[in-house]
């Protein structure tokens, strides 16, 4: 046991008879709230008393238990703070409460052990136990109890007594009831035996039809075993002759075919050309409709979508991005920063990545270091990078999807009339950010 227990045990066995009885009445009540599993094992049998009889019966048992078992005055004191909500609230946080009763403040101090509990015991201690003119009082409150406690017997006994003529008609119609269901259930008795006795009959008239129709069915299953193997050697002639048409068919092919292809050399007429006779026509052709749905440059749906085509190739214009998302950094941060944030979304999505970075102001080598899957082009001396974004534009197939990064509107046009499908930097930062 703790130090606190021990205080606890020693000021239970000095508690005021007032304050004793009041903390015994408050735990007889909530010991008929707790489960089962919850109750000590001596007072378990105390538990579906009355509380008036629980308390009286138990307060042997049940005082000595709060004292040594922490565990169950916890829960005593959580049943007794519930039905005195708002004393026990202002009880265990320590709040005056100067227009209670000494007693029960000390009682409920005593379950729910605030910190000033003990002075609260020692305050009820002080109270006179005798007061005339309040046992006067209770006594006079007691007598209008009782005399109203008799009004309400003789109200209950009297809508008892109604209820027990109530119950009487119902039986009596219940009775009856039963007479007639009883007489309902012979007939039914007797008229399950007529139909049991016509059944028995069906039944032995439906074992002969029965027997009859096993006989007819074996007489199917021979004719069925005898026209399966007609039809088996039908079958087998059949594919024969199939066999042999084919035969026939092919070698007649083959013969068409050398035949054509003879004709075709001694004629020496040229292979066929990807030329028909539409194409002759004048007219003027549409443009293509770019790759991906119509929707804004800076969707960002839309730049998920158009990276799920298969095989897209995503081209970014490098310092256009990074110097429009980190334009406060060196170059040289930039350009780790953009290729560090490419390399995971080539992790997600399997793309081609290609970027084009301005190489006009480069004084020498450039140390970088581009993740798997991400390629880095600097434009050669005397080309801007927007060439040469172009130039791997033109340099895929026609039909691939082809995406290019940049917020230049001058190399967005042009990409546009090569076939492929501008999106802005911003488009590509805020997807970074979602990375």
């Amino acid at each position: 046991m703790t130090e606190a227990g021990t205080a606890a045990s020693s000021a239970a066995t000095t508690l005021p008879e007032p304050v004793r009885q009041r903390v015994l009445t408050l735990a007889a009540h909530a010991l008929g709230q707790l489960t089962a599993t919850d109750i000590p094992a001596p007072l378990r049998r105390f538990a579906s008393f009355a509380p008036a009889k629980r308390a009286k019966l138990s307060a042997s048992v049940l005082g000595p238990i709060l004292e040594t078992d922490e565990h169950f005055r916890r829960l005593t004191a959580f049943e007794v703070r519930r039905e005195h909500p708002e004393l026990g609230d202002a009880v265990a946080e320590g709040v005056p409460v100067p227009a209670a009763d000494p007693v029960e403040v000390a009682a409920l101090a005593y379950l729910l052990r605030p910190d000033d509990w003990e002075q609260r015991i020692a305050a009820a201690a002080q109270v006179p136990v005798e007061n005339p003119r309040a046992d006067e009082e209770a006594v006079h409150r007691l007598a209008d109890q009782l005399d109203q406690a008799r009004t309400e017997t003789r109200q209950v006994r009297e809508r008892l007594r109604e209820q027990v003529n109530e119950l009487k008609g119902e039986n009596v119609t219940l009775r009856r009831k039963l007479n007639e269901a009883r007489q309902r259930i012979a007939g039914l008795q007797t008229d399950l035996e007529q139909r049991t006795k016509e059944a028995e009959t069906a039944d032995e008239r439906v074992d002969a039809a029965r027997a009859e129709v096993e006989r007819d069915l074996r007489k199917l299953r021979t004719r069925i075993t005898e026209l399966e193997a007609v039809e088996h050697a039908a079958r087998r002639t059949a594919g024969q002759e199939r066999e042999l048409a084919s035969t026939r068919t092919r070698l007649l092919l083959d013969t068409l075919l050398e035949a054509a292809s003879g004709l075709r050399r001694e004629l020496a007429l040229p292979p066929g050309g990807e030329l028909r006779p539409a194409d002759t026509v004048a007219g003027s052709e549409p443009d293509a409709a770019p790759i991906g749905r119509t929707a804004p440059e800076d969707d960002p749906a839309l730049f998920d979508e158009l990276l799920a085509l298969p095989q897209v190739h995503l081209i970014i214009d490098g310092y256009n991005v990074t110097k429009t998302a980190w334009p406060n950094s060196p170059l040289h941060s930039q350009r780790q920063r953009l290729v560090t944030a490419l390399g995971a979304l080539v992790a997600q999505r399997r793309i081609e990545v290609t970027v084009v970075f301005d190489g006009a102001e480069l004084s020498g080598p450039v140390q970088l270091n581009p993740p798997r899957g991400v390629r880095v082009r600097f434009s050669p001396a005397g080309v801007i990078a927007d060439d040469v974004i172009r130039q791997l534009v033109r340099a895929e197939p026609p039909g691939r999807p082809v995406v290019v990064v940049s917020t230049d509107r001058e190399v967005a046009d042009s990409i546009i009339k090569l076939g492929a499908r501008a999106l802005s930097a911003s488009s590509l930062i805020a997807r970074i950010a979602r990375t």
